[in-house]
């Protein structure tokens, strides 16, 4: 079966095409037949060569969706025709995150979904919203369980709240979608008026340039009559944590999710302290918070933001889309 792979350190270029063996199912798991494949940040990363080296050659990506292609014998939550979406952790089912469920990511610990066939668990899957196409369902196990790992499971996010998200890729855009079917007021930021005006157009109820309010921190404040927001979806790292800790309420809440802005730089801890913020870290979740995400947008008719798709032999250009930032939501690969 066709499969791309991280082979060396050489970025997106040497993204390899590659021929691997169709895998067969051990006693509980499934083969999927993978359709479509989503991008988020964290897979670029591990094709520039930031992470897991160890395990090259690497298949990278954790997010894909497709049919159920084979079953093994002890295999009880699925069967044959199925449509699934893996899920980001292979091994976190419901609890709290171990170290065991880090060591069961795919893309990065075990090998990821940019291939045609790919072997799970049978825990480590999921049943995707009736109605929706391979390529939407493909959006879901990284970035929008993140975002409602953030604001609903841990966050309690409530109607009238106030929710700051950085940026418009796909966890800032599911952050809006989800704020909205929960009744909260949504801050978008972007360094482009034509992406704010997007998200307006989705509901943001209030955008900030940030290269027109480099201190977007204040503008939030003043949207919010000097009491800032409930909620800060962090999407850019050590670069704007500090302004989002002075962008949030006092006793608000601040999801560390993203580091687009890369991993050196100080925050200062002062903020947290005085204003006795929760400032907590989010990676992805588990598989009982993904099917409860489902449910949800399934009743509520949510639909995914898909910027663009590209066919598997583009593997390289949707990277290298990635790169660039110029999209607005998710980034797709079918897989033909």
């Amino acid at each position: 079966m066709n499969a791309w792979e991280i082979q060396n350190a050489g970025g997106i270029s040497s993204l390899a095409a590659v021929t691997r063996p169709s895998p067969r199912p051990g006693p509980w798991e499934i083969v999927v037949r993978v359709r479509a494949v989503s991008l988020n940040y964290r897979d670029l990363l591990h094709v520039q060569g930031f992470a897991d080296t160890d395990r090259w050659p690497l298949v990278p990506c954790s997010d894909g969706a497709g049919e159920v292609l084979a079953v093994g014998e002890r295999v009880t939550r699925f069967k044959v025709g199925d449509a699934v979406a893996g899920t980001f952790f292979q091994r976190w089912i419901a609890g709290e995150m171990n170290e065991m469920v880090m060591e069961s990511a795919l893309g990065g610990r075990e090998q990821g979904m940019l291939c045609r066939e790919v072997c799970l668990h049978e825990d480590g899957a999921v049943a995707i919203p009736a109605g929706w196409t391979f390529a939407q369902a493909a959006t879901l196990p990284c970035a929008a369980l993140t975002a409602w790992h953030a604001l609903v499971t841990r966050g309690h996010l409530a109607a009238a709240e106030t929710v700051l998200a950085l940026g418009t890729g796909g966890v800032a855009l599911y952050t809006l979608q989800i704020a909205k079917m929960h009744g909260a007021r949504v801050i978008i930021t972007s360094g482009s008026d034509e992406k704010l005006a997007r998200a307006k157009a989705l509901g943001a109820d209030y955008t900030i340039n940030y290269r027109t309010h480099p201190d977007w921190d204040e503008k939030v404040l003043e949207i919010t009559g000097g009491r800032g927001v409930d909620h800060v979806v962090e999407l850019g790292g050590a670069g704007t944590l500090e302004k989002s800790c002075l962008a949030a309420r006092y006793g608000g809440k601040v999801w560390l999710i993203g580091v687009l802005t890369g991993f050196a730089g100080t925050a200062n801890p002062l903020h947290i302290l005085r204003k006795s913020l929760t400032l907590q870290g989010i990676y992805v979740g588990s598989r009982e918070m993904f099917e409860a995400m489902n449910a949800a947008f399934s009743v509520n008719g949510l639909q995914p933001v898909i910027d663009r798709v590209f066919p598997f032999a583009e593997a390289r250009e949707a990277f290298q889309c990635m790169q660039d930032a110029g999209h607005f939501g998710k980034l797709v690969v079918t897989v033909d």
